[in-house]
């Protein structure tokens, strides 16, 4: 009987301790928002300090060291060089889009469906009142959203400096029988989370290139702006790039309909060279995420955390992911899986 009322203690006490987790982890979650966002631009220095480490054998911190003054140095050349151009071209494209939009009404009034598109347009009216006023909150917000983002700079450098630090803290917090096992789960969550930023920032460049030459090639106003765009938002998958084409089809029906139509035409070949070559490309030795799964992420962290939420949950999904398949799927039910970035025998990545 004592043994049985132990166990049920035991129980209890745990029941409890998960309980009052997750209510700390509900108040804390804006700062764990941050502190992904930290890790996510560690594994970014991280990767490119290893690729450097691979051409000249330098120490850690002055590896990253470097990084930082090329990055600095590359950002500053970029804007210095183009910088001019995007803003004038921004600036263009903000002075340009009511036109757009009265270019694109009026060739919808000439069709059959006008009178149905229009009736459309009228009932998203007010949603669209109603997410420019989000968009007014949002930017009302921007010093403290300025404030976090230096915070998360900082963290995110503290932690690529002295990655193993962080890393042995972390496991400090589970028991010692499944330390190991923890360890490898995060070993493999973060390669896969370095493989899947440095295959994503590759279809951005591809992607934005794509969207800036056709566009070009069709004589749309503000390519330049609009690629930088295009290159920007598809970091956000399925979302960015439906936003990103708004504004270049506006802008295409400002020359004519037919380049409009063009314009439409542009974009839906990109998206589909994107999902059904480059992202297979690149991605196949990294995390390929269900489309539902990673739609519903998309949807559940733009909800609960706004903008943040919304350009991380990609990245968090393929970490939670990894660690869902080594840990729950391989380890509690026993069941054989292949897990994104875990290093076969010969210390290649499966």
């Amino acid at each position: 009987m004592p043994t049985e009322l132990l166990d049920y203690t035991r129980k209890v006490i745990i029941f409890v301790a998960i309980v009052g987790l997750a209510f700390v982890l509900a108040k804390l979650s804006h700062v764990l928002v941050m502190v992904f966002g930290g890790v996510v631009l560690a594994a970014v220095l991280l990767t490119l300090t290893g690729l450097l480490r691979r051409v000249v054998p330098l120490p850690h911190g002055v590896a990253l060291a470097v990084v930082l003054v090329l990055l600095i140095g590359g950002l500053s050349t970029l804007l210095a060089l183009f910088g001019a151009q995007a803003a004038s071209e921004l600036a263009t494209l903000v002075e340009t889009m009511p036109a757009a939009a009265q270019s694109f009404q009026d060739w919808v009034d000439t069709t059959r469906l006008g009178p149905v598109i229009h009736e459309q347009i009228e009932a998203l009216r007010g949603n669209v009142n109603r997410l420019m006023g989000t968009a007014g909150a949002m930017a009302m917000s921007l010093t403290s959203g300025l404030l976090e983002l230096f915070l998360v700079l900082v963290g995110g450098i503290y932690m690529a400096a002295q990655p193993q630090l962080y890393r042995k803290g972390a496991l400090k917090l589970v028991p010692r029988s499944v330390r190991l096992t923890t360890a490898e789960a995060l070993d493999a969550s973060g390669r896969a989370l370095q493989m899947w930023l440095g295959g994503q920032l590759v279809a951005m460049l591809l992607v934005g290139a794509l969207t800036g030459i056709a566009l070009w090639m069709l004589g749309v106003p503000a390519a330049f702006a609009l690629a930088l765009i295009a290159f920007l938002l598809d970091f956000v998958p399925i979302i960015g790039p439906i936003v990103a084409a708004v504004p270049g089809i506006l802008l295409g029906f400002t020359v004519s309909p037919k380049i409009g139509l063009a314009t439409l035409v542009v974009y839906i070949v990109i998206q589909q060279i994107e999902s059904n070559i480059i992202q297979p490309l690149i991605q196949q030795r990294a995390v390929e995420l269900p489309p539902a799964l990673l739609l519903f992420a998309l949807f559940a962290f733009g909800a609960l955390y706004g903008l943040p939420g919304l350009l991380l949950a990609a990245p968090l999904t393929v970490f939670v992911y990894v660690l869902v398949k080594r840990l729950y799927v391989r380890e509690l039910l026993d069941t054989e899986t292949s897990v994104p970035g875990e290093e076969s025998e010969s210390g290649t990545e499966r």
